[in-house]
């Protein structure tokens, strides 16, 4: 198990053609328009209330607490999105807008620490009585995720010390010790955000109150069982009324952590407890935590994950079911999710040096992020389907909770501040340092300062990624310097080059990077060519959804029919895979995107007149073009069809 750290975001410029675009997004128009949206300044969203709530809880307003038990976490996020932006692009009006919420915040706190507004406004509520389904620690956890984001980027320790007195009283309260509380909380968030808080204060506290909570969960006897049946007398935050016990699956208390091998349950929750146990893990040099998180990490990525890095394959508890159960049309695959598989992916390569960690990576912002927002930055998706019929959307129960098009805010409005704040902090996902090696996990245009053998490197990185193959690398030095420069070769390339100064270079292959290991001087160059041909992908026979079905895939991008480019029933439509494809652009869609053209077959609905049901043979097809673009674009055109999966031919 290594030890690598990653080149923090404030080393790191973003100057490129395709992340370019969405960072810039975050910072013009996704911050500002979700801050107008959790101020109900947005007549067409979702309510949010969020703001209010704290006002409420400060004692500026009267009213009551309005909107889900976690609301809280939607103006952490918003925070922790903000203090990113600020690190990389300071923003004096932005950041006073931050103060002033902050100053809310901090008036709202509770004289020993405690702060929740849904709990102080609704003084009639007991805390801490209902951790299985009240949040109290998740929108704790976002809270001190918002505030060590906002002290590294600013300085600013005011967030920072209202976080720790709540970590503290939150200290005081749960822990293995006599007379504290035995439980933990039922949704994970916690946990990560502790270790966070403990790297930023160097406080050992922090670190240890997350290992107790990570390493008490599942243990007999079952808290959430004893809570349920003793403390809150079986009765529902949500319905009020009384329920059957908690499905432990559903919150990954079924069992002990370190006994755990499959991703179970409510995938947010799952991804977001694997993120803390990698976290401490690494900490700690827990080499058997790190197996653990393997063995989840494995499961997740080779048997329960869309080819677009979705996860969570059913709407009923926003879960993970079981190995090859992956549905497209009824899938769930919520975005946080996917954001959670990032984070997870992120911490298991700083103990793991494997390209497989930075490949999900790719798939996950290259695909299901950029495609579960709009090109406006004002809208989302919640759920991202690999296949949608509008007019099931709408009459199908089963399917009310895929959309055809994306959304201006939800009454669970947990995505689109994590969408933000992910892309508000991508610098820190492109770079890592191990003793003499830099590692480039993703190719995504701008520059890099990096500390190796306590000397500066700078090193520029020009890409026109996803859509070529060609990266080229500048080094600065001050002077000649010996160090390993490991670029991950991406597993859908099956050929590549690369070469130093115009010289093919010699390199070592190890776990999915090629290592170049030589003496750097000032103003070399390394370019490096991925093929990136059109490839049809098929899915392991198991995943029955997908049997006799292909998808297109050129580089890291998933492609998908849609019907204004199509036409409708789409599923009419079948692919002749041993045809040619080919590249070229489309008017319609932003400068630069590569669509892929093919041949097929749609079957002819002329003749059936009135019949339901004949023969097969008798069943007529007649040759198509077919036009595939990039998932993550579907949707920007108007509402219609969309299909990943096709019928080969």
């Amino acid at each position: 198990m290594k030890i690598m750290e990653h080149v923090s975001k404030k080393n790191v410029t973003i100057d490129d053609g395709f992340f370019g675009f969405y960072t810039r997004l975050v910072r013009d128009t996704m911050i500002p328009y979700q801050w107008e949206v959790l101020n109900d300044r947005v007549p067409e969203a979702e309510p949010s209330h969020a703001v209010k709530n704290f006002k409420i809880a400060a004692g500026l307003e009267k009213g009551d607490f309005h909107g889900f038990v976690f609301q809280d976490s939607d103006v952490a996020k918003w925070l922790e999105a903000v203090g990113h932006s600020l690190m990389t692009h300071p923003d004096p009006e932005l950041e006073k807008t931050a103060d002033e919420m902050i100053d809310l915040i901090e008036k709202a706190q509770c004289s020993d620490g405690y702060l929740d507004t849904y709990f102080i406004i609704n003084k009639n509520e007991k805390r801490w009585t209902n951790l299985c389904e009240c949040h109290e620690l998740y929108c704790a956890g976002h809270l001190i995720e918002a505030a060590v984001a906002y002290y590294e980027a600013t300085g600013k320790d005011k967030l920072l010390k209202v976080a720790c007195r709540f970590a503290d009283l939150i200290d005081s309260i749960f822990g293995s010790e006599e007379g504290k509380i035995k439980g933990y909380p039922g949704h994970q968030e916690i946990e990560l955000a502790l270790v966070k808080l403990y790297k930023a204060t160097g406080d050992p506290k922090y670190l240890k109150l997350s290992s107790y909570f990570i390493n008490e969960r599942g243990k007999e006897p079952n808290y959430f069982l004893y809570e349920w049946e003793n403390v809150r007398n079986r009765i529902s935050h949500w319905t009020k009324r009384e329920e059957p016990a908690p499905n432990l699956e559903y919150n990954q208390a079924h069992r002990p952590v370190r006994q755990q091998d499959k991703a179970v349950g409510h995938a947010v929750r799952a991804v977001y407890m694997y993120s803390a146990m990698a976290d401490i893990a690494y900490e700690t040099s827990d080499r058997e935590l790190f197996e653990v998180c393997r063995k989840l990490w494995e499961n997740i990525t080779t048997r329960r994950m869309y080819i677009t890095g979705g996860i969570g394959s059913t709407r009923h508890g926003e879960a993970f079911t079981f190995d090859y159960d992956l549905p497209n049309d009824t899938v769930y695959a919520e975005t946080c999710a996917s954001i959670g598989l990032v984070f997870f992916s992120h911490r298991m390569l700083k103990m793991d040096p494997s390209g497989e960690y930075g490949d999900v990576m790719e798939k996950i912002l290259y695909n299901l992020v950029p495609g579960s927002m709009s090109r406006n930055g004002k809208e989302f998706f919640y759920v991202n389907p690999l296949e949608v019929w509008p007019e099931a959307c709408k009459k199908d129960p089963g399917k009310h909770h895929v959309k055809a098009k994306r959304q201006k805010w939800f009454s669970c409005a947990c995505c689109p501040p994590n969408i933000a704040r992910l892309l508000a902090s991508l610098g820190d996902y492109i770079y890592s340092v191990n003793n003499d090696t830099l590692f480039t996990h993703l190719y995504i245009g701008g520059t890099v300062e990096a500390n190796i053998r306590n000397q500066k490197v700078l090193i520029s990185q020009n890409s026109k990624y996803p859509y070529d193959g060609e990266i080229e690398f500048s080094i600065s030095l001050n002077q000649p310097m010996n160090f390993k420069f490991a670029v991950r070769v991406p597993s859908w390339c099956r050929k590549f080059e690369i070469y130093i100064n115009n010289q093919k270079a010699g390199y070592e292959i190890k776990k999915g990077y090629a290592y170049i290991n030589r003496t750097w001087h000032n103003g070399e160059s390394i370019r490096i060519f991925f093929e990136m041909p059109v490839e049809i992908i098929a899915s392991n026979p198991k995943v029955r959804e997908n049997a006799g079905k292909v998808c297109i895939m050129r580089g890291p991008l998933v492609y998908c029919l849609e019907e204004i480019d199509n036409g409708p029933n789409l599923s009419a439509i079948s692919l002749c895979v041993d045809k040619e494809f080919k590249t070229g652009n489309a008017n319609d869609l932003p400068e630069g995107t590569v669509i892929i053209t093919g041949e097929g077959f749609r079957t002819v609905e002329e003749g059936w007149n009135d019949e339901l049901y004949k023969p097969y043979r008798s069943v007529e097809t007649r040759p198509v073009k077919i036009k595939a673009i990039p998932y993550y674009l579907w949707g920007n055109r108007g509402e219609g069809e969309m299909l990943v999966w096709i019928r080969a031919r």
